[in-house]
């Protein structure tokens, strides 16, 4: 397990009710599936559409399980945004 840091974005953080929040997870699944548990209901419908930073890095189309998350790491997680 490795402890670091999630950070929600623009519809993710209205969903979470927090801008971030820490995680305790070997995973990328694990650690959303944490912050399912934490915060049913919106955020959970929100995750769906999300893409994801690990350290700064795209998960793209990667399975989450095998994603690995680093200590003192950070997920970004970012809804699809308007504009351009």
């Amino acid at each position: 397990m490795a402890n670091g840091t999630i950070r929600y974005w623009a519809a993710a953080k209205s969903a979470a009710g927090t801008a971030d929040e820490p995680y305790d997870a070997a995973t990328l699944a694990e650690a959303l599936d944490a912050a399912r548990e934490r915060h049913p209901g919106e955020l959970v419908r929100v995750l769906r559409r999300c893409s994801f930073l690990v350290d700064g890095d795209p998960v793209g189309t990667r399975a989450h399980e095998t994603v690995a998350l680093a200590e003192g790491g950070t997920v970004e997680v970012l809804p699809p945004f308007a504009g351009g």
